[in-house]
Order: C-alpha cells, then sequence, then structure tokens
C-alpha cells in the first residue's frame, strides 16, 4: 500500500476500529484479549501506530474531556482506512519468520541439563494445555450461546474461526512440549 497502515500491527488496529470506536487505552486491552491470543502489540507500538494511521488519513481522533485528567482520544476508522482493512484482509497472508523461544531452546538442547531442560519443557506445556482448556472452554460457551457454526452469521465465523487455530496451536504445542520432555528424560 505504502502508506500508513500497511504495517499488520496497523491492520490490526484498523480492524478493531472497524467494530468501534475505542480510545488507544482500549485498543491496548483488545489487543490484550482476545486479539492478543493470536497477535501481541505492546502500549508502546500502539500509540505510534495509531499516529501513524492518523497521519495517512485512516483514522481520526476526537477529544473528551474527562474529569481531573487529560482529554481522551477516541479513534474511529475513516472510510480510507476501512477499504484498506478490507482489501488487505483478502490478500495472501505471509509467511513470516517463526519466532519462538521454545522451538530455538530445542534446537539448542544438546547444551542444556536434560532433566532441568525436561521439566521446562513440562511447565511449558502445563501452561499450553491451560491456554487450552480456557479456549475449550469459550468454544463451549460459542457452541452453546450461538448454536452451529453454519448458524453464526459472519462476525461470529470469524471469532470462531481464529478460536478453532489457538485450539489446534495449543493442542499441538501441549503435545509438542510433552514428546520434547518424554525425549530429553530419555522414554
Amino acid at each position: 500500500m505504502g502508506r500508513a497502515g500497511d504495517s499488520v500491527l496497523g491492520f490490526a488496529i484498523l480492524g478493531l476500529l472497524a467494530e468501534a470506536s475505542l480510545s488507544g487505552y482500549d485498543v491496548k486491552l483488545r489487543m490484550a484479549e482476545p486479539v492478543g491470543f493470536f497477535w501481541r502489540a505492546s502500549h508502546s507500538q500502539i500509540y505510534p501506530e495509531l499516529a501513524k494511521l492518523e497521519a495517512g488519513g485512516m483514522v481520526v481522533h476526537k477529544a473528551v474531556p474527562q474529569s481531573g485528567k487529560p482529554d481522551k482520544k477516541v479513534y474511529e476508522i475513516t472510510a480510507d482506512g476501512l477499504l484498506a482493512v478490507r482489501e488487505w484482509v483478502s490478500l495472501p497472508a505471509r509467511l513470516g519468520p517463526t519466532r519462538d523461544e521454545a522451538t530455538l531452546k530445542a534446537y539448542l538442547s544438546w547444551l542444556g541439563e536434560r532433566g532441568e531442560m525436561a521439566e521446562m519443557f513440562r511447565e511449558l506445556g502445563r501452561k499450553h494445555e491451560g491456554q487450552l482448556e480456557k479456549y475449550e472452554e469459550t468454544e463451549r460457551w460459542m457452541l452453546r450461546e450461538w448454536g452451529e457454526p453454519e448458524e453464526f452469521g459472519a462476525r461470529r465465523f470469524a471469532n470462531y474461526a481464529a478460536l478453532r487455530r489457538g485450539i489446534g496451536f495449543e493442542r499441538e504445542y501441549a503435545e509438542w512440549c510433552r514428546w520434547v520432555a518424554e525425549k530429553l528424560e530419555g522414554r
């Protein structure tokens, strides 16, 4: 695109603003959950990206007075921003480099103490199992409240599709951690 809004974070923010007008703080909260389950961004990344999006005409803000505090900026997506995110969402996803510390540690495991490494992978596996349980609980709620995926409608289907990816990821990651731990233990 060659303009503001050409970063994945920018498109994530535009997508959130397509749902509702949000303050920078609200964007940060939504980037933590549910978006944070599959795309992370820090406070220090979000605010500069909002400024870039605004400079590029993708979003505008209005100042909302607050009692005893500076005015709050509430951002909303512009027609150009909505067009940009609609165009982007249908483009092929880039296969980017994976940056995964546990995979790097597995790759370098020959340098570590096997027992300690096995326990580290077991603990990591338990964390992924915990996240999997949360996702599966959310899935049960969605199916109970919304019916079958074929009946969801576009917005709910989008939420469910992302959740299904999270379930598969967490299940496979937990299984991989158990496998690595078992192999390190010599089983």
